[in-house]
């Protein structure tokens, strides 16, 4: 679905293009401040930090990924985000039937980063107060998170457009499979398990759930910093 990279664009070569002048001002600036000389909290007080830092991850993480699955299953609980119900008719209009799907998928997107963004700021605060080493890593990551931010968000927005292209490939294997077969088109067989339409929101929910990973890896980072500051 998507167009190849060419392996010769390493990764801080790609980066560099996505840091504009002025901030990779800001950022070379952030990294070479030393690093404060203040002390560590006291291990009882880390281990402290460190639970609640992970409960609150394993809380967000747990409700993202329960509510894609619920959203994503005709035959869940009703969630607040709902899957649209399908367009079983002939003929198929694919551009009219894609649309919900794109709706729903970009309000999943929203319902992630109001609830990742938030997140990473309260785990960054909260390691930044671990240690002086730690309080220079937020500090990093507070500044990176701002520079790439809407580098990210225009990336992750082109998501939807892939999920038509693939929406169009699965129909169009669809209709070939008939053709070999020599069979007519059943519509109420679309949603079926195997059917095209229930392997495209099979393949939605499973990169939903890729995208939540992605979306919690800074996070992720964070709290492994913790945990190796203990240590």
């Amino acid at each position: 679905m998507v167009d190849t990279v060419n392996p010769a664009n390493g990764f801080a070569e790609k980066l560099a293009s996505w840091v504009p002048f002025s901030d990779a001002i800001t950022l070379s600036a952030v990294h070479n401040d030393r690093i404060a000389t203040s002390p560590k909290l006291r291990p009882e007080a880390r281990t402290t930090v460190h639970d609640a830092v992970n409960a609150e991850f394993s809380r967000i993480q747990a409700f993202l990924i329960t509510s894609i699955k619920n959203s994503c299953s005709p035959r869940a609980a009703r969630t607040h985000i709902s899957l649209p119900a399908p367009i079983l008719e002939l003929p198929m209009n694919l551009a009219a039937a894609y649309t919900p799907y794109r709706r729903f998928y970009e309000a999943q997107q929203r319902d992630m980063e109001l609830s990742i963004r938030p997140l990473r700021f309260n785990v960054r605060e909260t390691v930044a107060k671990a240690s002086p080493r730690l309080a220079k890593l937020a500090e990093l990551d507070a500044v990176l998170e701002k520079i790439l931010y809407e580098r990210e968000r225009q990336l992750l927005s082109k998501v939807a457009v892939l999920l038509k292209k693939r929406l169009e490939q699965l129909y169009k294997e669809h209709q070939q499979k008939l053709i070999e077969l020599q069979q007519a088109d059943n519509p109420a067989g679309w949603t079926q398990a195997g059917g095209w339409l229930a392997r495209f929101c099979n393949d939605m929910q499973m990169l939903l759930l890729a995208e939540v990973e992605l979306r919690l890896q800074p996070t992720i980072g964070l709290m492994e910093a913790l945990k190796q500051d203990m240590q």
